[in-house]
């Protein structure tokens, strides 16, 4: 049986109205929303190497919109929306499962600071508990609250609207919404350059010749900073590697998502009964998709205090992405110096769950050349008028 395709294989033309560099899920999100919201069409993705096969393949597939301040809450949820009907939007199963997400409280700061989120929280219209150790116990009862644990739970802020996605299954979707609307999604192609017509962007250097782009949106998550330096633009961006793992596949025994920020883990149980963990990132910068043992080691001891029963488990296989982080652990969203040149990046830890609402805002902003009003706070501008937006309360190790 031959499967078909569920996109072109074009050979890039030689001009298109607008050039997306990088083929991950905000990318191919952009494309898709310049296509259906704009009418843009003459529109081409560029990935140096397959669809999603960089940060989005590499990630945890959390999502969930319990940020600490307005910008950063508002944007998340905007996306957490488009979750939830994204499935019926591309006509395509992304595997949506809102199972609910618990941030761990171990001292009465965490306590103090969850408590604070959580009426931040529903100011903003965003769904938020806070659960006591005894309702801890029956949301997760597999988890570790006694008095005398290691890390003591004291109690644990609730999204029951946060959950996972299939990460795979996102990247396709938009892949072939995209193509269905005549974007050009163009595969090992690397970008290699970017020229400039004095003050503005004329197009792209590739490994398949140049590729004239009256706009060029840069959202190439850990390699944004080298890419915008080829147009001589230099970012508040720092790449690190983030790792994530898996466990031999178990019966069904955890139905959340679980994250602590003070002992560094995160972890749900996949449809196919794998314990998906994470951490925090490593300190060197690099862009290598691989990190340290150490904080594996680090994340192993964490997770076993807080699930006991885990202690046996093998880890099955590991790996890492590359994050680029700002200052403030909040995104870069908008244009550059270069006239016609937009980037967004810096997304940190937190760029899969923003994956539908990132890609919607950027491709308005590439289309009317100025921000959606939700993109607006993310401004490079913003490094240089102090307006920053804190974000590493509520981002911390939590993906």
């Amino acid at each position: 049986m031959t499967w078909p395709r569920l996109w072109r294989d074009p050979e890039p033309k030689p001009a298109y109205d607008a050039v997306i560099v990088g083929g991950g899920g905000h990318g191919l999100a952009t494309a898709y929303y310049l296509a259906k919201e704009h009418g843009i069409t003459n529109v081409a993705v560029l990935e140096k190497g397959w669809l999603g096969g960089g940060n989005t393949a590499r990630n945890t597939t959390v999502i969930r919109s319990n940020y600490l301040w307005d910008e950063s809450a508002a944007i998340y949820e905007f996306s957490l929306k488009l979750w939830e009907g994204l499935s019926r939007d591309l006509n395509f199963n992304v595997m949506l499962s809102q199972r609910g997400v618990l941030n761990l409280a171990h001292n009465l700061h965490d306590r103090r600071e969850a408590i604070r989120r959580v009426h931040a929280n529903r100011l903003n219209g965003i769904d938020a508990e806070w659960l006591d150790p005894t309702a801890v116990r029956a949301f997760c009862p597999i988890l570790n609250i006694d008095a005398g644990a290691r890390y003591p739970v004291l109690g644990a802020t609730l999204q029951r609207r946060g959950g996972v996605a299939r990460h795979d299954a996102v990247a396709w979707g938009y892949a072939r919404a995209a193509d269905a609307r005549g974007v050009d999604l163009i595969q090992n192609c690397a970008v290699t350059g970017l020229r400039r017509n004095g003050g503005r962007i004329a197009g792209v250097e590739t490994s398949r010749g140049f590729i004239k782009a009256g706009k060029v949106g840069i959202v190439a998550a850990g390699h944004n900073s080298v890419l915008a330096a080829m147009a001589g633009i230099r970012l508040p961006i720092e790449s690190h590697p983030l790792q994530a793992l898996v466990s031999e596949p178990i019966k069904p025994v955890l139905d959340c998502v679980v994250m602590s920020n003070a002992v560094h883990v995160y972890v749900s149980q996949s449809d196919k009964g794998e314990l998906v963990m994470g951490a925090g990132i490593d300190g060197f910068n690099s862009y290598a998709q691989r990190g340290s043992f150490p904080v594996i080691e680090a994340q192993m001891g964490a997770v076993i205090a807080l699930f006991p029963i885990f202690s046996r488990l093998r880890m099955m296989r590991s790996w890492g992405g590359i994050v680029d982080v700002c200052p403030d652990a909040s995104p870069i969203i908008g244009k550059l110096p270069v006239d016609g040149l937009y980037l967004n990046g810096g997304w940190g830890t937190g760029g899969f769950k923003a994956t539908p609402g990132s890609g919607f805002v950027f491709a308005h902003t590439i289309a009317n050349d100025a921000p959606h009003p939700l993109a607006a706070p993310f401004s490079l501008e913003r490094f240089t008028t102090g307006a920053l937006i804190d974000e590493h309360g509520a981002a911390a190790v939590a993906h």
